[in-house]
C-alpha cells in the first residue's frame, strides 16, 4: 500500500524529544503549533495514495513487487527525469511552494548520493554499503527526511575544532563495533517536527583537524537523546485561517537539534571522520545537484502563485487597465518565465552520469545565483503594486462577528471586481505571502536556502563553460592580426 496522511500522522507519534516556549510537547500532531502544518503535509501523501494519481506520483523500482513515491526515483533518462519533475511539482502546487523542506527535498539529496555510490565505494566499501541499505528502507518506508548539515554560527572565523566549545557542532564522542556516539547542535532542521527521521551531515567546509565533525549519519527523529528545540511557531500565533490562510497551514517550522550523547549504529553511518569523503558526497555525487534541482522545480510554482496574486491585486484594485501597471505585471511574468526555462534548461542539458539522469550543474547554480536576488524584488513588486490595500483591514475574523462593524467593512473595503468580504480575504492572504512575519522568514530563507550568495557565485563559476566562452573570443582574435593589417596598407610613395 502507498503511504497516505493517515500513516504519516500515526508515524509521528513516537515519544520524540520536542520542546517549545520551555516545554515539552507530548504529541506533536494535536500540538496547536504544528497540527495544521501536520496536516498539510500529510494531505501531500494523501494525494499521492489516491488510485487517479498513482502513475503520475509513484513508481515501480526494479526487484520491487509494489509501488512507491516518485521522489525515491533514479531516473535514467531525460523523460524519466521530467516525469520525475512532474511529480515535484504536482506535489509543490498543494503548498503553494511554502513548504520548502517538504519530504521531495531530502530525498533528492539521498538518491543522488546513492546515484554516485562509486565516490563511498572508492572510499570505504562498508559505508557505501550502508548508504546503499538505507536508500533502499527509506524508500520503501517512503520516509520523510529531513536534514541538519550547517553548523551553529557561534565565532564563524574560526573553523569547528576551534570554537570554544569542542561539541558546540556536532562531533564523534567515542566509537566501537556498534557505531559512533555524537555530541552537540546542528541547524536547521526545516521540517523536523513533522518528519520521521533526521539525515545529519555537514556541507561546510571543514579543515585539517576537523575530522571529528565530518559525519554523515541518518537517525529517527525519536532518537533518544536528541532533543528538538523549536523555533516560534507562527502556526500558534496565527488567529484564524481566515486571517492567515498561509501561516496557519504551511508553517514548515525550523528547529535546533542537540545530540546528546547519541549512539548512531554503523548501519547508519555514511561518513565518519573523513573530511574529503564528507564534502565529496555532496559534490562528487548528483546529490548537491538534484536537491537543488528540487528547489528550483518549487520556487517556480511559489512565483507562480506570486505573480497570480500580483494580477489579483490590480483586478480587486481596479488598476488591470493601467499601462504602468501591465509594465510592472510583465516584468513579474518574465521573471517567473525565466526560472522555469532555467528548470527546462537544466533538464534539457543535463547528462547521463554513472547510468543516471543528472539536470545540468551550471544552469542550475545559474538559476540559484539570480532567484536569490529575484524573491525579495518580486515582494516589493508586490508591495508597490497593492499600496495600502494589505495593511487598512480589519483586525480580525471577529470584526465580522460585529453587525456595525460589518457595515464599515461593507462602505470602506470597495472593489469594482468583488465584495468587502471577498477583498477581506484577499488581502489578508496576500499580506501574509508578502509581509507577515511568516512571509519575512521566507525572504530570508529563499535568500539563504542555497547558501550564502558567494557559495552560490562560486558554484556558478566552478560549473560555468569557459572553455567555450573563451574559445570564442581566441577564434575572434584569431581571424586577423597586425602584421596581415600592416601589410594591407596603402604603401607611401
Amino acid at each position: 500500500m502507498i503511504k497516505n496522511g493517515s500513516d504519516h500522522i500515526a508515524m509521528l507519534r513516537d515519544g520524540r524529544e520536542v520542546y517549545l516556549d520551555g516545554k515539552r510537547v507530548t504529541d506533536v500532531t494535536t500540538h496547536p503549533a504544528f497540527r495544521n502544518s501536520i496536516r498539510s503535509y500529510a494531505n501531500l501523501y494523501d494525494f499521492q495514495a489516491r488510485p487517479e494519481n498513482a502513475a503520475k506520483m509513484t513508481f515501480q523500482p526494479d526487484g520491487v513487487d509494489r509501488s512507491v513515491s516518485r521522489i525515491w526515483q533514479l531516473p535514467t533518462s531525460y523523460a524519466e527525469l521530467v516525469e520525475r519533475r512532474q511529480m515535484l511539482e504536482a506535489w509543490s502546487e498543494l503548498h503553494y511552494g511554502f513548504m520548502g523542506r517538504s519530504p521531495d527535498h531530502v530525498a533528492s539529496c539521498i538518491s543522488g548520493m546513492f546515484m554516485g555510490i562509486d565516490v563511498f565505494e572508492a572510499a570505504d566499501p562498508a559505508r557505501a554499503g550502508a548508504l546503499r541499505d538505507y536508500y533502499r528502507y527509506a524508500r520503501d518506508n517512503d520516509l520523510f527526511l529531513t536534514y541538519v548539515i550547517v553548523n551553529p554560527q557561534a565565532n564563524q572565523s574560526k573553523t569547528a575544532h576551534e570554537q570554544e566549545d569542542k561539541y558546540l557542532a556536532v562531533g564523534i564522542v567515542d566509537q566501537d563495533a556498534e557505531g559512533i556516539t555524537v555530541r552537540g547542535a546542528k541547524m536547521l532542521a526545516t521540517s523536523g517536527i513533522m518528519a520521521n527521521e533526521v539525515f545529519c551531515s555537514c556541507i561546510q567546509p571543514l579543515r585539517e583537524g576537523d575530522e571529528m565533525y565530518a559525519l554523515s549519519f541518518a537517525v529517527p527523529m525519536n532518537t533518544r537523546g536528541l532533543k528538538v528545540m523549536s523555533r516560534k511557531s507562527y502556526e500558534a500565533n496565527a488567529t484564524s485561517v481566515f486571517d492567515n490562510p498561509l501561516a496557519s497551514r504551511y508553517d514548515e517550522n525550523d528547529a535546533v537539534l542537540y545530540f546528546d550523547d547519541v549512539k548512531v549504529p554503523w548501519e547508519r553511518i555514511f561518513v565518519a571522520g573523513d573530511i574529503g569523503l564528507c564534502a565529496r558526497q555532496f559534490h562528487a555525487t548528483p546529490a548537491h545537484v538534484y536537491q537543488n534541482y528540487q528547489c528550483q522545480v518549487r520556487l517556480m510554482v511559489k512565483l507562480r502563485f506570486l505573480v497570480g496574486l500580483a494580477l489579483k491585486i490590480t483586478e480587486i484594485n481596479g488598476t488591470n487597465g493601467f499601462p504602468q501597471v501591465r509594465e510592472m505585471l510583465g516584468q513579474l511574468c518574465a521573471e517567473a518565465g525565466m526560472v522555469e526555462a532555467f528548470v527546462c534548461g537544466m533538464e534539457a542539458k543535463g547528462r547521463v552520469v554513472n547510468g543516471y539522469y543528472v539536470p545540468d550543474r551550471s544552469m542550475l547554480y545559474g538559476s540559484q545565483v539570480l532567484t536569490q536576488q529575484l524573491y525579495a524584488k518580486v515582494l516589493n513588486s508586490l508591495r508597490e503594486l497593492a499600496g495600502g490595500g494589505m495593511i487598512m483591514l480589519p483586525s480580525s475574523i471577529e470584526d465580522f462577528a460585529n453587525p456595525m462593524l460589518v457595515q464599515i467593512i461593507e462602505k470602506t473595503q470597495k472593489s469594482p471586481a468583488c465584495s468587502s468580504e471577498d477583498r477581506v480575504k484577499f488581502f489578508k492572504l496576500a499580506w501574509d505571502a508578502v509581509g507577515s512575519e511568516f512571509a519575512s522568514r521566507h525572504n530570508q530563507y529563499e535568500m539563504f536556502y542555497a547558501g550564502a550568495t558567494f557559495v552560490t557565485k562560486g558554484h556558478a563559476y566552478r560549473t560555468y563553460d569557459w572553455a567555450s566562452a573563451s574559445g570564442l573570443v581566441d577564434q575572434m582574435l584569431g581571424s586577423y592580426s597586425l602584421r596581415d593589417e600592416l601589410a594591407a596598407l596603402p604603401r607611401a610613395a
